[in-house]
């Protein structure tokens, strides 16, 4: 037991002085802005887990690499406290404003009641709204306890937007990229935060090479967003966040505050970039262009958001939800349905897209009043697929699916063939052994039941705590079931519910769904095991 803690100390010691780089250098947004107010609170929350990372890597600095099982209670408990200290400066920023020390001249909009400025910042004065808002971000779910994000300061966006875009590719990953050491420990750590995929041999170099393509889509993203008439800040944020297939926004309708046809389609591949595997981006930038049709999971990512698109796009147009008389696209003025029908597939695509890729983004009056229970729950169920393994998004994941329908298959096939049969079962040009299909087909299928069973629990802790009905204040189950899918799917798509007049209960069950939604749920629930079987709960 001692060992197995000293492991997992040293290594959450580790990931902790990654976060504390990760503020510091975050203090150079408030010097750029002259948000002179917000330095002490930043540098403050950046030495605390700097002291406690170094403390615990030194103490026990000897300890044995990690296991497999290791691995897992590491990346559970980081990712953890990492959303814990990374709540930080969420909370010293707003305890600072509400206490205005003249010496540090915070502006008055932050310190006077009644203002709707005011009542943004003051939410992070509770510390479970913090916790909230830097686990959403570091899920890269984007569900948020403001109220209107335009009104944060320029530093507390920029941490928004920061902690999603590392969260996107992964703690463990900056952790490995950054402090990494050769050997088995890093790869273990690597694949417990729910990654297999390698681009080397070498998993230092795997990781590195990932955040170099991250890096480069990442300056992509920001020309396109800004070619697309978005302002260069703007730009920045959202470029981080929507290639992070995180969803925070820096305004307070998300993308629909810009309601711009080119900054809509922009986005598109911006979101599709994030959900298409890094090992697959490698082998497409050094000229392999055969695997946007070739590899399965990618092929099936474009497939997936083409049918979901035309789904949704069916289902709205024939309700009439965006009925227009004319539109102008690209120098082209459309009339009557054909207006009709292209605002329907704007609105539809963009939605499903964010949806499926699990950025989050919404633009205006997608998610509003008037959606049919068929077009929520078609959001909903691209939101529980996601996109492709080995990307930034969230969901169950199109392998999964993919391998749960083919095994399905396989084994009614099999029922028609003799028992002296040899068949393979080929999955992405790989021809499996029965006994490797097996462990295929039963990874995917208890990633899927667990997911589904917490899905289900989560929705019916909501439908205790909040009023179901037909009135105003009142929400449908289908409400419900869209909050909780988004929150475990790790999306940010929001009906409404999510926000800082929550009950408690339900931000707490939030938290483990979007806890458990990043890790794909085993790791965590190794871990509570055993800090149950450490504190004798059970024998």
């Amino acid at each position: 037991m001692a060992n197995r803690i000293g492991t997992i100390a040293r290594d959450l010691g580790r990931m902790l002085e990654a976060l504390a780089g990760l503020i510091l250098i975050s203090v150079l947004i408030p010097l750029i802005w002259r948000e002179w107010w917000v330095v002490p609170g930043m540098i403050l929350s950046g030495m605390i887990p700097l002291l406690v990372g170094l403390g615990l890597s030194r103490t026990f600095r000897d300890a044995d690499d990690p296991g497999r099982l290791h691995g897992m209670m590491i990346a559970a408990s980081g990712w953890f406290f990492v959303a814990v200290f990374g709540s930080v400066p969420f909370l010293l920023i707003a305890w600072t404003a509400r206490f205005d020390p003249s010496v540090l001249e915070v502006p008055a909009r932050f310190t006077t009641g009644g203002t709707r400025t005011f009542s943004t910042l003051a939410a992070f004065q509770n510390p479970l709204n913090g916790f909230f808002e830097s686990m959403s971000g570091f899920t890269g779910t984007g569900l948020t306890m403001t109220d209107n994000e335009a009104a944060l300061p320029h530093t507390l966006q920029w941490w928004r937007s920061f902690i999603e875009w590392v969260g996107g590719v992964g703690v463990i990953v900056l952790t490995t990229a950054i402090l990494a050491r050769p050997g088995s420990g890093s790869l273990t750590l690597y694949e417990s935060e729910a990654r297999s995929e390698k681009i080397h041999p070498s998993i230092v170099s795997t990781v590195r090479t990932i955040w170099w393509i991250f890096l480069l889509f990442t300056f992509f993203s920001v020309l396109l967003l800004w070619i697309a008439g978005m302002p260069m800040w703007d730009a920045i944020n959202h470029a981080m966040t929507g290639l992070a297939t995180g969803g925070f926004s820096i305004t307070d309708n998300s993308i629909g505050t810009y309601n711009s046809i080119p900054i809509d389609f922009a986005l598109i591949p911006v979101m599709i970039l994030g959900s298409i595997a890094f090992p697959i981006h490698y082998l497409i930038l050094q000229g392999d262009l055969r695997n946007f049709y070739k590899d399965l999971q990618t092929r099936w990512v474009f497939i997936f958001f083409a049918i979901g698109t035309l789904v949704l796009t069916a289902l709205l147009f024939d309700q009439g939800f965006y009925q227009t008389e004319t539109i102008a696209v690209a120098g082209f003025v459309l009339q009557g349905q054909a207006a009709t029908l292209f605002q329907t597939f704007r609105y539809s695509l963009f939605q499903f897209v964010s949806a499926a890729s699990c950025t989050g983004f919404q633009t205006a009056g997608s998610l509003g009043p008037g959606w049919t229970a068929p077009a929520q729950l078609t959001v909903t169920f691209g939101m529980v697929v996601g996109a492709a393994a080995g990307s930034t998004v969230g969901g169950i994941k199109l392998i999964r699916l993919l391998t749960l329908g083919k095994g399905i298959l396989f084994r009614i096939r099999g029922i028609f063939y003799p028992s002296s049969a040899v068949r393979a079962f080929r999955l992405d040009d790989r021809n499996l052994s029965d006994e490797e299909a097996a462990q295929e087909f039963e990874e995917a299928a208890i990633i899927t039941f667990l997911w589904i069973v917490f899905l289900g629990l989560a929705a019916f802790v909501f439908m205790l705590a909040l009023p179901l009905g037909p009135g105003p204040d009142a929400y449908t189950v289908e409400n419900v079931l869209f909050e909780v899918a988004s929150a475990q799917g790790n999306v940010g798509l929001s009906s409404g519910i999510t926000g800082p007049g929550m009950p408690t209960v339900t931000k707490v069950m939030f938290l483990f769904n979007m806890w458990i939604g990043r890790l794909e749920i085993i790791p965590v629930l190794v871990l509570l095991r055993g800090v149950f079987a450490s504190l004798e709960v059970y024998e």
